[in-house]
């Protein structure tokens, strides 16, 4: 039990949050997923982040959900967003089972409650699945393919950019208030599980620092952007041009696209045979 609560601790230390928000937003470059166009991503994405929600069928929910799985191991996601993403899944429709049962109801709420579930969990793995493996620049571009205006894509840039300052700030800030408190004693279970509260309840304390300490970078990035031209920039033709050039289509993108449509296309007609 002693071992358990110290992995625990450990599993929560700030070092150890950072560690795997850096790997999943910047550490996947070298994925099969990564190594995609961002314009196939944002396709593929388009379309599996919007048709589950239109499917009723359990199968081909199932189907989809299981080719999902698949990428997200190809894009090699780390531990500590795969357990935030099961927490989340339960916490929004599992938990409705047993409210249903406990408050008078039967087994037949299981299968909406299935089709709700799958429809998230198909929909959350796209998610992740895509934006761990677009870096800033490649996010941005395809964006910027699509016609997605400038300033909305170099908003969704500059928010993964700004993502290692925001980690250090964030560490600052937790070390701050530890200088000026006390942690209890970690000695023996009782010690560890009260230090496990200590942690958490400095975590919520500093995100309130954290996000005047963001609204301050984001004003001085404004000003910096407006002294080098970022206006004039966003308004020439030939510096979009140019970003977009770096666009490339690739065997690995068609056999990808080829995949997922055959995939699709077969998981349609299996489902509607067991259905009928």
């Amino acid at each position: 039990m002693a071992k358990l609560a110290e992995s625990i601790v450990d599993k929560v230390s700030i070092d150890y949050l950072r560690n795997q928000v850096y790997k999943n937003a910047y550490g996947n470059d070298d994925t099969p997923i990564a190594l995609l166009d961002p314009r196939t991503l944002l396709v593929w994405y388009l379309f599996f982040g919007v048709v589950p929600w239109f499917i009723d069928n359990v199968y081909m929910l199932l189907g989809l959900f299981l080719f999902v799985a698949v990428t997200t191991k190809l894009a090699k996601i780390a531990p500590l967003v795969l357990f935030l993403f099961c927490v989340g899944i339960f916490t929004q429709s599992g938990y409705l089972l047993f409210v249903s049962l406990f408050f008078g109801g039967n087994m037949s709420t299981v299968v909406p409650l299935l089709v709700l579930t799958l429809k998230v969990a198909v929909v959350s793995l796209a998610s992740i699945t895509v934006f761990s493996g677009l870096d800033p620049d490649k996010l941005s571009n395809g964006l910027l393919y699509f016609g997605c205006p400038d300033q909305l894509s170099f908003s969704i840039s500059f928010a993964y950019r700004i993502l290692p300052i925001l980690m250090e700030q964030f560490q600052n800030i937790l070390l701050s208030y530890r200088l000026r408190g006390m942690a209890p004693d970690k000695t023996g279970f009782k010690g560890k599980v009260k230090y496990l509260i200590y942690q958490v309840k400095i975590i919520i304390l500093a995100f309130y620092p954290l996000m005047l300490n963001t609204a301050k970078c984001s004003r001085t990035t404004v000003e910096a952007l407006e002294v080098k031209g970022y206006r004039y920039a966003t308004s020439n033709p030939r510096v979009k041009k140019m970003k977009l050039s770096v666009l490339k289509f690739t065997q690995r993108d068609v056999a990808f696209a080829g995949i997922s449509i055959f995939y699709v296309i077969s998981i349609t007609f299996i489902a509607l045979g067991i259905g009928a």
